[in-house]
């Protein structure tokens, strides 16, 4: 594994080549760190992205050409070592390829590019998908950045807000044993903001479908945001796995978890993509502080 390091003058960002996993995001002038350090007794991770499955799949399982698959959560693109492709002063990529390894759980051919880019005041990822096979590619892709919090020493986890910019209020799909059920939980909202509770994530992910939002933040007690998540994706999650770990994910994705009793094709997966042969698909996330 190698790691590359990018840097301007107002941020820091370092990746790992295993995953191409961002792992820092540093304001310069401060020297606050924004992403969380993969403390594995809260969560090893830090921003994996999630290829070519966002979620579980239903028993664990699932069907395509005819033949049933095992899958775990999240893909496997995020514990496979990329490739550099090529490095700038402001921009890097990296890349990975089928195999004869991932085709044994992933019967297509692909190409998955992740690419960061240097802002003014954040980093823009950017995610390009290929098709260089002769058939539709079936997949779904995602981020899962997670960020401190808190994020200033003398401060609680319960002392922080979420802000949204949808209105008053949104809806999220409420997720069972890593499924999605057809239940909806509303959530309201304070001018935008909603209050980081003890008891905010006993749902398990705050999972906003239907493009209901664009953009969320984290924001310190005084409500001003301190790093915020800005993406088209049509899918937006929140996530923190317990009222003790001190992080909170903000996580765009274009597919998600099966629904509870899904035993469909992939193609007929819920929020899937499609690409037809020689065609590339690109999307991405902004991430600014």
């Amino acid at each position: 594994m190698a790691v590359y390091e990018l840097k301007n003058e107002t941020v820091s960002i370092r990746i790992h080549s295993m995953g191409a996993e961002l792992k820092s995001l540093q304001k310069l002038s401060t020297g606050t760190e924004y992403l969380w350090k993969a403390d594995p007794a809260f969560w090893g991770r830090t921003s994996p992205v999630l290829f070519p499955f966002v979620g579980s799949v239903n028993n664990k399982e699932y069907r395509t050409k005819g033949k049933t698959y095992p899958m775990g959560q999240h893909g496997f693109a995020r514990d496979m070592e990329f490739e550099l492709l090529s490095q700038t002063e402001n921009e890097i990529w990296f890349g990975i390829t089928d195999s004869e390894e991932t085709r044994e759980k992933y019967p297509y051919a692909f190409v998955l590019k992740l690419g960061y880019r240097l802002l003014s005041s954040g980093v823009d990822v950017i995610w390009q998908v290929e098709n260089p096979g002769t058939e539709e590619l079936p997949f779904s892709i995602g981020g899962h950045p997670a960020f401190n919090c808190p994020v200033e020493e003398g401060t609680e986890k319960t002392d922080y807000f979420l802000s949204f910019d949808c209105g008053k209020e949104f809806a999220s799909t409420r997720i069972s044993n890593g499924l999605a059920a057809n239940e909806k939980g509303i959530y309201s909202l304070d001018e935008g903001y909603l209050a980081v509770t003890e008891h905010l994530f006993d749902c398990d992910t705050l999972m906003l479908e239907d493009s209901q939002v664009e953009e969320v933040a984290l924001c310190r007690a005084d409500r001003t945001p301190y790093v915020t998540l800005r993406s088209k994706a049509p899918l937006m999650a929140v996530w923190s796995p317990s009222p003790e770990a001190p992080f909170i994910c903000i996580e765009p994705w274009y597919g998600r978890c099966d629904r509870v009793g899904f035993t469909g094709d992939l193609k007929e997966r819920e929020w899937g993509n499609l690409i037809a042969p020689e065609e590339v698909w690109k999307a991405g996330y902004q991430i600014l502080v």
